[in-house]
């Protein structure tokens, strides 16, 4: 009776928030106050269990891709499809997705979780596997220093009871991973990485404060043999990893250097979790052998998860969206796409959601955008941006704080032309509701 109560006071909240244009995580939020112990009674019946995917970058479009692999093996998969990475946020997804008996259609949970947030989500539904991508100097005004990031990441690789994937190049996931093995035998701990080709070409933030090399050192002392999966390629949409040392080469719809190595990061996971099959005495839907070979099938046919290098078409022209939210990320973005002949803008803005502190541009080299140039620059936080981009000598066409003019004004300036807009979080979300006014954008509401 109770899931019942809380469901239908849920979906009538949505719907009245719906209708008054209010927030998708507003349900969550009244649910969770009503009914505390809701997300753990529907969560804990799923055959699977749940699969929770945090760190400080890549959790939105690496949760798409395990979702999308698992689902390609025919488990019915609930997911926080939004990107609402607070338990709010999940629970206004179940409320959403389930019945109003308060039941969720589903085998498995994939989850993205806020890196502090998910103590509160941990605390009511422990994890059966977790992902742990990395730690990068992100909105460190919430969290003072990276280890305090790190030391939350460690409570959730505290609280899982069965597997954990920790991302081999980043120290202090490594770290986590080492202590979970000494901690319990009783948890599968793997690691996903890349070969000793590809280190240079994804630096840590370590390596923007340290010696020449000093990354790419502490990074290869693992030993290569103990990835579960490897990235041991790049092309041009296309990449190889290695899995119990066979390649497997495949094209990829994914954009951007670090969706690529977050790939290896997925995949790891969809092993792990079709390995394990479902939790003893629960029955899913279908019976699941895994095999490599079509597990990277379904991976080539993910495509971006909203404004990571999603591509929208304006004006008979495509128009990437791409989100930066610290040094290292912006750096990949830079690297991962070709400045030449695509008009650039980018919009910086400082709410909560995007860090209040953006000192960080100061640790990003601009200068492959110096040929072309800057069409644009945005945001709350727009003329930070510009003053950091005329020390690197990379002229800027216009400068116009109000996203909604600033959209307006790039389209006009730059008709008959690929776009390409760099964007922080809120930016991103601004501006996807304003192209949706003038061309095809997805619906993640």
């Amino acid at each position: 009776m109770r899931d019942v109560i809380s469901a239908v006071v849920g979906k009538s909240v949505r719907q009245v928030a719906r209708l008054r244009g209010g927030g998708s995580a507003l349900p969550g939020l009244v649910v969770e106050k009503i009914d505390p112990g809701f997300l753990s009674r529907v969560l804990g019946r799923l055959p699977y269990g749940v699969v929770a995917v945090s760190g400080t970058n890549g959790k939105t479009t690496t949760t798409k891709m395990i979702v999308e692999m698992l689902e390609a093996e025919g488990l019915r998969v609930f997911t926080n499809r939004t990107g609402s990475n607070f338990s709010r946020g999940v629970v206004a997804a179940a409320i959403a997705e389930g019945s109003l008996s308060g039941k969720l259609d589903a085998d498995i949970a994939v989850l993205e979780l806020d890196e502090a947030h998910a103590m509160y989500f941990i605390d009511r539904v422990p994890p059966r596997f977790t992902l742990l991508l990395n730690v990068l100097r992100d909105q460190l005004d919430r969290f003072g220093e990276i280890d305090t990031t790190a030391k939350l990441l460690q409570r959730i690789a505290d609280a899982t009871s069965e597997g954990l994937v920790v991302n081999r190049e980043d120290r202090l996931i490594h770290a986590i991973g080492e202590r979970t093995r000494e901690r319990s035998a009783a948890v599968d701990v793997r690691e996903f990485g890349l070969s000793a080709d590809l280190l240079a070409t994804f630096p840590s933030d370590d390596d923007f404060h340290a010696d020449a090399g000093a990354g790419v050192a502490d990074s290869s002392a693992a030993d290569p043999a103990a990835a579960d999966v490897t990235l041991v390629e790049l092309g041009d949409h296309e990449a190889v990893f290695r899995v119990d040392g066979v390649d497997y080469r495949t094209p990829l719809k994914l954009e951007g250097l670090y969706n690529t190595f977050n790939a290896a990061a997925a995949l790891a996971v969809v092993r792990q979790v079709l390995g394990a099959g479902p939790l003893p005495g629960r029955q899913a839907r279908v019976s699941v052998t895994p095999e490599t070979s079509s597990i990277v099938a379904a991976l080539a046919k993910v495509r971006p998860a909203f404004g990571r290098g999603e591509q929208l078409e304006l004006d008979g022209q495509p128009l990437e969206l791409v989100l930066v939210k610290n040094p290292a990320g912006f750096r990949l973005g830079l690297a991962s796409f070709d400045a030449s002949g695509v008009a650039a803008m980018i919009a910086i803005n400082d709410q909560y959601a995007d860090g209040r502190d953006m000192s960080w541009l100061w640790d990003v080299d601009f200068t492959s955008l110096a040929a072309g140039g800057v069409d644009t620059v945005s945001g709350t936080r727009a003329w930070d941006m510009a003053l950091r981009l005329e020390h690197d000598e990379v002229p800027v066409a216009a400068v116009q704080e109000d996203l909604g003019r600033a959209l307006t004004e790039f389209r006009q300036r730059t008709m008959g032309q690929p776009r390409r807009i760099y964007c922080t979080y809120t930016a991103m979300l601004e501006l996807r509701r304003a192209l949706a006014e003038l061309t095809d954008v997805e619906d993640i509401w």
